[in-house]
């Protein structure tokens, strides 16, 4: 998929959750449930996700600014006699 396919996919999407939420005030009890599950459920991946690759850069990269010294592998070397 392009870049240009990309944007106006992202502008369709938009377009249709801004109309769904200009209709949201009139609409039944059961549609205004099911719309609020359906963005907590984005909301809690969208979350986690940034949990876990925050948790991922942490310990792989580093972050603190100290090198991971548990990560390093150590060369093993025969002894000399």
């Amino acid at each position: 998929m392009s870049s240009e396919g990309f944007l106006k996919e992202m502008q369709t999407i938009g377009e249709k959750f801004l109309l769904k939420l200009q209709k949201l005030p009139k609409a039944e009890p059961v549609e205004i449930v099911s719309f609020c599950v359906v963005l907590l459920f984005i909301a809690t991946v969208l979350v986690l996700m940034i949990i876990a690759c925050s948790c991922c850069c942490y310990s792989c990269c580093s972050c603190d600014g100290r090198p991971d010294h548990r990560r390093r592998k150590i060369q093993v070397r025969p002894m000399a006699h």
